[in-house]
């Protein structure tokens, strides 16, 4: 044996360290007015503090865009998960419009760009919402896994947030199954 120490020529150049791509996650809260009846966006913030923890567990890369008022808002594009996270979602209130089309075709054009700059980076989305969209005809093809999480409570329920996910080829869940 000879403790660690090299045995040929070849033992002594440098060899580049294989890693494995980054994740990325896009996170697309719907943050609109309506998502404050019956707790739905304090319920969704529980679920995002966990998923927050979990890609800084997990040195995953995040994105979150914010879909309220009247166009959506990047709060972080492509950065490390950090604690600072913690901060924005205490922040983080519903009202306004539902920009939430509009978030989905940014999201789109953004993790396409991503893709031809980092190829071999695994992006997964997800999307937090109650579905309360007027129309969603035309929906952008994302080209990314994913889950939509549907946040919509209350005694009447309108269930659109299953018909988009099907159009934007999500997984589907609701909140209260997670």
């Amino acid at each position: 044996m000879l403790g660690g120490r090299p045995q040929s020529r070849e033992d002594l150049r440098f060899h580049l360290r294989t890693r494995s791509a980054h994740e990325l996650w896009l996170v697309i809260v719907d943050a609109s007015a309506s998502t404050r009846r019956h707790r739905a966006l304090t319920d969704a913030k529980g679920l995002l503090a966990q998923l927050f923890d979990d890609a800084y567990r997990q040195r995953a890369r995040m994105a979150l865009l914010t879909a309220s008022g009247q166009s959506p808002t990047w709060q972080v594009q492509g950065l490390k998960a950090a604690k600072s996270l913690a901060g924005w979602l205490e922040q983080l209130g519903a009202g306004g419009g539902t920009p939430l089309l509009a978030a989905l075709a940014e999201a789109g054009q953004w993790l396409a760009a991503r893709r031809k700059r980092y190829p071999a980076e695994q992006q997964r989305l997800l999307v937090i919402t109650d579905g309360r969209l007027k129309d969603v005809a035309g929906l952008p093809v994302l080209e990314c896994p994913g889950l939509l999480v549907d946040i919509e409570r209350g005694p009447i329920r309108l269930g659109r947030a299953q018909a988009l996910a099907v159009g934007l080829q999500l997984d589907y869940r609701h909140i209260d199954s997670m």
